[in-house]
Parts: structure tokens; C-alpha cells; sequence
């Protein structure tokens, strides 16, 4: 990956094209016309300042004070308009900006959302650190994109108006200048350019997993805590650390040599403008000021052709940045993800009960068959209990049954997505009110006061709302509830949502035996039909039917009525 490589702009073009040809392209393409207004009216005030510049000085030169001060306020006129197309400009460039990356953003969270392409990210090892890529990268490309293209377009303006300057003073020099500026870009890219962006490359990501270790700690800090795990803990981050530290020396040992490039390439344009025409200003042919024209001419034309040199290292970052995304991208427009595309999956199918037909179940890399055909059917109100030793693929069969494990063959019927709710043995609870965790997922939904409240009554959870403040109180309920209180919660969310299935993976594996019971007849009282994964013997009388599970592929159905658990069952 090279800046002179066209793929890298193929990727760039597909990430950037959408914004500024669908629907918000009128808007976005007229604060790029006022910017390149802005930049036609900054390079006049470049050219205006220059000529005033080498007035001023040939008129110090000829001792003419008048003309010296003439020009002085010329320049101060200059100064007070130029302020304002400054700062306009600049508030311009980051609102366009702020507003490209908000459409953005959006976008890829609408392909990250869909299909559950969040949840198959977990599993795909080529999509490292998918948040910093939608948190960051993309801020990082919105705003490079905006300031690369701009400084081009002011290099292109600034080019054409001092060129001319340039050539009405010295050929000699536009021909010097030509030569350099091409000499040092093809330096430039050809001999640091690949190394610096794999390096880059790879300290962006170094970067993410550090941060995401840290994070980590903080989600799971009380398991880490009971377990007396920090030291390992630390030891892994202080890791992690080390490799980002160790790749950005390598980072700043490679731009060390680019900066001798640079600086040593800049320098030397101090001196060789004034060499090149001191002879005609030694012989009086030229003015003092002239020549200064002349070396500020030069300046700004070297600078518009020498964009690559000047700019490199961020160039180099920005496209380690557009891999980034554009990776991301293609895995977020596939469906279903590229990693999980086989010749053999298993099929998902909408209908009214669930019904699972000759289903071999694999884990996601076909490393092992933890299921093979097996077929059953679970009509309404014939509730399923799944049960068979730690590791065997009840909860795997669970996740296909909801959609979420394709790997393996055969066909799953399920009615749809509105008429299905699972709970996880731990249960999510989202950040927000608790009106918004019992609603969820479906928050648009009007329930009243009276029945939410109702529901968590239902749940054992009477005194819930007036510990915290009322419905609308905003807590991380990950941390306030227990264990056994979010599992309430979650059986709340199923009685005010009333689906036709609920999915339950040991979803009362931290409630007493009582509570257990109390729920359990809430849910038949309901009419929801039931798919659970549980170990106690108690739960059975709640089923119709039995599917065990061996843990070597092999299974067996029966009524629950005949169905004994087995010591190894129990202890799960």
C-alpha cells in the first residue's frame, strides 16, 4: 500500500462518493463553492501582501518614505479585510466537516445494526477494534479528506497566481523549480512511503487494542476483582502497551529520516532563489524588492508543487485510516458477513411455530459437530426444555434458533423476529431509564405507568421503582442490580412484550427456587410458548417435551413426563 497506488483511491472514492452524491450532495457541494471562494480570496490577499511586500522594501531600499509608507498602509487595509475570510473559512471547513462525518457515522451504523452484523464482528478475526474504526477513523477521514482536498485546491490557486509573479521575474527559476519540487516527491513517496504507512497502520490498531484492554477492566472489574486477577490483568495491558511503543519507535525512527529529507529540501530553498538571480540584482538589472518578490514567489510555488513532501506524514496516516474503513465496509455491505459465507449454512425461514429440519450444528470455524440432523418441532403452548452436560450445544442451539449461529446445515422455521424474545443467563441492561429497560427492545411502544409498575410487581420487584426515583430514574443497572434482580427484570420485559416464544439460557440460574417457580407460572399464565435451557429438576413440569443433549453430536427427544434427569444434568 502506497500512495501511488490506485487501489487505495478506488477504496478512498467508494467511502467518500456516497455523501456527495445522495441526498445531502446540494448542501455539501455549496459550502465547497464558498470555500473555494474563501481560498480565490485568500491567495489574492497572498499576492496583494507579496507585491506590497517587495514594495516596501525597495522603497527602504531607495530611502523614499513615502512610497515606504504609502505601501505600509496598503498592507494594514489588506490585514483588516483578510481577517475575516480567515476565520470564516475555517468555521466553514469544520462545519462541512462535523456534517460529513455525522452522515457518515449514521450510515455505518446502519449497516452495523443490520443483519447483526455487530454480533458477527465478535467473531471475525480480520475486523480488529470495530468501535475505534466507527468512533475515530471515521472522524479521522472526514477531516483529513476535507483538509487534503482544500490545501490542494489552494495549492492549484496559489500555483496559477504566483507562478506568473514568478515568471515575469526569473524563467530560470520556474524552470529550477519544476525540476526540484518533482525530483523531492518522487524521493518522497518511492523510498519512505510504504514502510511509514505499514507503520502507521499497524500503530493505529496497536493503539486500539490497548484501549480496548483498559476498557475491559472496566467492564469486568468485580470478576477481576473477586478472582485477585489484576496482576495478570495488568501484565496483559502492560503488553499490549509495549507493542503499541514498540511499533512507534520504529514509527519515529522511519520519520527521522523522512524529516532530514524535508527539512534539508526546505532549507536549501532559503538560499537557492537568491543564488540563482543575485546576479542580476548585483548588475542592478532587478530591485532589492524584487528579489525579495521573487524568493516570496518562489516560496509559495514550491509549496503548492511540493504538496506531498510537505504533507507526508499525514498522508500516511490518513491512508493506513482509509484500509481502516474501507474493511470494515465491505464486511458491513456483505449479508450474510464474509466470514461466516459458506457452501453449507444453516437456513433461517419465517413461520408461525418453530421447527427445526434435519439441523447438523457445527461451531463457527467447522472444527466440531455438536449436533448432527436433528428435527423437531415446537408447536404453540409445547414448551421445550434442552438439557445434557456443560459443552454439549445447548446454548449454541439456542443462538440458532434465534438466528445468530449459522454455521453447520439444515433448515430453522421460526416465527419472526417481533414474536421472539431471548434471555441470556445474564441479562443486558442498556444504559438509560428503567421505563427503557422494561420496554426493551421495542421502547417506541406506549405502556402506562400502572402497567409497568404492574409487571414489575409480577416479577417480585415491587419496591424497584420507588428505590431508585420513579420510572424515569437513570442508573447503570448492570452495577445497582444484582444478579437475580436483573433476571426479574428481564422476565418483566417478556410480560409486558407478551411474545408468542420466549427463549430463556438458564435465564433463572441466580433465583432461589421459589422465585424460580413464581416466574415460571407467570410465563404460563402468559400463553408464551417456552424453548429453555435449564439443570434443575424443578423447571421440568413447566415443559411438555425434553431434548437431550450428549455433547458428541448425538441427541434424544422425549416427553417430559418420561424424562429423568441424569446426576451429570443437574450439575450442569
Amino acid at each position: 500500500m502506497t500512495l501511488a497506488d490506485r487501489h487505495l483511491w478506488r477504496r478512498f472514492w467508494s467511502i467518500a462518493s456516497p455523501y456527495w452524491r445522495e441526498d445531502e450532495r446540494l448542501k455539501a457541494w455549496g459550502m465547497v463553492a464558498l470555500l473555494v471562494l474563501l481560498l480565490l480570496g485568500q491567495t489574492r490577499f497572498a499576492v496583494m501582501l507579496n507585491e506590497q511586500t517587495g514594495e516596501f522594501t525597495s522603497a527602504l531600499a531607495a530611502r523614499d518614505e513615502e512610497r515606504f509608507w504609502i505601501s505600509i498602509k496598503f498592507c494594514l487595509w489588506l490585514l483588516l479585510a483578510a481577517v475575516p475570510i480567515y476565520a470564516l473559512y475555517y468555521f466553514v471547513r469544520d462545519t462541512l466537516a462535523i456534517n460529513w462525518r455525522r452522515w457518515l457515522t449514521h450510515r455505518f451504523l446502519d449497516s452495523y445494526f443490520s443483519h447483526r452484523h455487530f454480533y458477527e464482528l465478535n467473531g471475525n478475526a480480520g475486523i480488529d477494534n470495530p468501535d475505534q474504526r466507527l468512533a475515530e477513523d471515521i472522524n479521522t477521514f472526514t477531516q483529513r479528506s476535507l483538509y487534503f482536498l482544500l490545501i490542494f485546491i489552494g495549492s492549484m490557486l496559489q500555483l496559477v497566481a504566483f507562478s506568473q509573479v514568478l515568471w515575469s521575474i526569473s524563467r530560470e527559476l520556474v524552470y529550477f523549480l519544476v525540476f526540484y519540487a518533482t525530483a523531492g516527491t518522487l524521493i518522497t513517496i518511492f523510498v519512505f512511503g510504504q514502510r511509514l504507512m505499514n507503520l502507521n497502520f499497524h500503530q493505529l490498531r496497536r493503539e486500539a487494542d490497548f484501549r480496548f484492554g483498559l476498557v475491559r477492566v472496566r467492564e469486568n472489574a468485580e470478576a477481576i476483582a473477586l478472582y485477585r486477577g489484576e496482576g495478570q490483568e495488568q501484565q496483559q495491558i502492560w503488553q499490549r502497551f509495549v507493542a503499541a511503543f514498540k511499533n512507534y519507535k520504529r514509527l519515529i525512527r522511519a520519520q527521522l529520516r523522512l524529516n532530514f529529507f524535508q527539512h534539508a529540501y526546505g532549507l536549501l530553498t532559503i538560499v537557492l532563489p537568491s543564488a540563482i538571480i543575485a546576479s542580476r540584482v548585483l548588475s542592478g538589472e532587478l530591485e532589492v524588492g524584487r528579489a525579495v518578490q521573487a524568493a516570496g514567489a518562489f516560496a509559495a510555488v514550491l509549496s503548492a508543487i511540493s504538496l506531498i513532501i510537505e504533507n507526508f506524514e499525514s498522508l500516511s496516516r490518513f491512508a493506513a485510516g482509509i484500509d481502516r474503513i474501507d474493511t470494515l465496509s465491505r464486511v458491513l455491505r456483505s449479508h450474510p458477513p464474509l466470514h461466516v459465507q459458506r457452501e453449507s449454512a444453516i437456513v433461517s425461514v419465517d413461520a408461525k411455530q418453530v421447527v427445526l429440519e434435519n439441523v447438523t450444528l457445527m461451531t463457527p470455524g467447522q472444527e466440531r459437530v455438536l449436533l448432527r440432523k436433528l428435527s423437531l418441532a415446537v408447536e404453540a403452548g409445547d414448551n421445550l426444555l434442552i438439557v445434557g452436560p456443560s459443552g454439549a450445544g445447548k446454548s449454541s442451539l439456542l443462538r440458532a434458533i434465534a438466528g445468530l449461529w449459522r454455521a453447520g446445515s439444515g433448515t430453522i422455521y421460526r416465527p419472526p423476529a417481533k414474536d421472539i424474545l431471548f434471555l441470556p443467563q445474564q441479562p443486558y441492561m442498556l444504559l438509560g431509564s428503567l421505563r427503557s429497560q422494561l420496554l426493551y427492545p421495542h421502547k417506541e411502544r406506549a405502556v402506562s405507568d400502572v402497567a409497568l409498575l404492574q409487571a414489575l410487581e409480577q416479577v417480585n420487584l415491587p419496591d424497584l421503582a420507588t428505590r431508585f426515583g420513579g420510572l424515569d430514574a437513570e442508573r447503570d443497572w448492570a452495577k445497582v442490580l444484582s444478579v437475580g434482580e436483573q433476571q426479574r427484570l428481564a422476565f418483566a420485559r417478556i410480560l409486558l412484550s407478551k411474545p408468542r416464544y420466549a427463549i430463556l439460557d438458564e435465564a433463572t440460574s441466580a433465583l432461589d427456587a421459589a422465585n424460580e417457580d413464581f416466574l415460571y407460572r407467570q410465563l404460563l399464565e402468559l400463553g408464551t410458548t417456552l424453548i429453555s435451557v435449564g439443570h434443575r429438576p424443578a423447571i421440568l413440569r413447566y415443559h411438555q417435551q425434553v431434548l437431550e443433549l450428549d455433547g458428541n453430536g448425538h441427541w434424544l427427544a422425549c416427553a417430559a413426563a418420561d424424562y429423568r434427569f441424569r446426576e451429570k444434568d443437574e450439575q450442569g
